[in-house]
């Protein structure tokens, strides 16, 4: 549709300007008006590859244009040849740079030819500026193509890079937690077998709930190679601080003691921000588990004062060297960095004087509106 549209503009304004400038100069003279005219539809026909193979439809267009002149020299240049300057601004925009300023240079050797007619040192203005506006505005084309190339491949990696960020999240956790839960199922399962399958179904649980999250984010992939199943997991919430009681509920089913303390308003937060938040809480609720030796307790406090949310993970685990939560969580703190850091806001991690492990977030409201 593009090419098609570009077809027939550059063949309105061929016909508008050289064809009328034929008629008025040719008139009273048949046989040199007929061959003019035909010179002129041939232009307009050529133009139609313009796109697939501009150079030979530039050489075409510029000695159909030079033939025009020559028959008809009431005809200025620039007028003659303004089919060959639509097919230069194409070039420019199209082929590499230095092929289009081969072609800009060659367009300007007729320009002596714009002294013909009475037209002196202005026409050869006119034809040099007219040549040289065409080149230019190929090359504005060709420069806001590649900025719009740019932002699109910039899109891309950031796109890739949220999702590779929340599966990185959403497997780091649930893995952990069915670790710790296929643990202690194998660790009762002769002497309690009613504590074996209730830690069976909180894996199962689990399972399904991260698997719907996957669901939901494979979506951006498309959403109509997911099938059925799919079309009932959309219906479900996904990843938000109102389902923050039930991300505590997961490592709460692992024998961990979690307190989540909520003040302030937190309904109506941007979506980015209240996305931030339970992520940074579940990673840091994965990196006690796994890490936090020793650790049975942890806390999470999340206040919003209208300006901005504050997060607060701490647990009690030991925080000798090599023992504390940052152990072996290298891509999960930076993880929850970044995360903090696209929404405007900032986070420190690292072990408590008085001993645990805190993950601590400011994050303005503002930065994910």
């Amino acid at each position: 549709m593009e090419l098609r549209a570009l077809w027939w503009g550059s063949a309105g304004l061929v016909l508008a300007v050289p064809g009328t400038s034929v008629l008025v100069a040719g008139a009273g003279d048949g046989p040199r008006l007929a061959v003019a005219l035909a010179l002129v539809l041939a232009q307009v026909l050529v133009l139609r590859w313009q796109v697939r193979a501009p150079v030979a439809v530039l050489a075409v267009n510029a000695a159909a244009g030079l033939a025009v002149c020559a028959l008809l020299p009431e005809v200025t240049l620039t007028g003659a040849l303004l089919a060959a300057q639509v097919t230069l601004c194409v070039l420019s925009a199209t082929a590499p740079r230095r092929t289009s300023l081969w072609a800009l240079a060659a367009m300007c050797l007729p320009a002596p030819l714009a002294f013909g007619a009475g037209g002196g040192p202005t026409g050869v203005t006119l034809y040099l500026l007219a040549v040289v506006l065409a080149w230019t505005a190929g090359q504005w084309r060709r420069a806001q193509r590649a900025r719009t190339e740019a932002e699109l491949r910039r899109a891309v990696v950031e796109e890739r890079a949220r999702i590779a960020r929340e599966v990185h999240d959403l497997v780091a956790h649930t893995l952990s937690v069915m670790v710790i839960q296929a643990g202690a199922a194998d660790d009762v399962f002769d002497r309690r077998p009613d504590q074996a399958r209730q830690a069976l179904r909180a894996i199962e649980t689990g399972a399904r709930s991260a698997l719907g999250e996957l669901r939901l984010l494979l979506r951006a992939f498309g959403p109509e190679e997911l099938g059925d199943d799919a079309a009932g997991e959309r219906r479900k919430p996904g990843p938000t601080l109102a389902r923050l009681d039930e991300l505590a509920d997961t490592v709460r089913a692992t024998g961990m003691s979690v307190r989540v303390h909520r003040e302030g308003v937190l309904d109506g937060l941007p979506a980015t921000v209240d996305l931030t938040v339970y992520r940074i809480v579940q990673e840091a609720l994965t990196n006690t588990l796994r890490h936090a030796v020793g650790a049975d307790e942890v806390s999470v406090r999340v206040t919003a004062d209208g300006e901005c949310v504050e997060v607060t993970v701490v647990d009690n685990g030991l925080t000798g060297q090599g023992s504390s939560a940052s152990a072996g969580a290298g891509r999960g703190l930076v993880g929850m960095r970044e995360r903090a850091r696209l929404v405007g806001g900032g986070l420190r991690a690292g072990p408590r004087a008085g001993g645990g492990f805190e993950v601590a977030a400011r994050l303005p409201v503002e930065g994910g509106s």
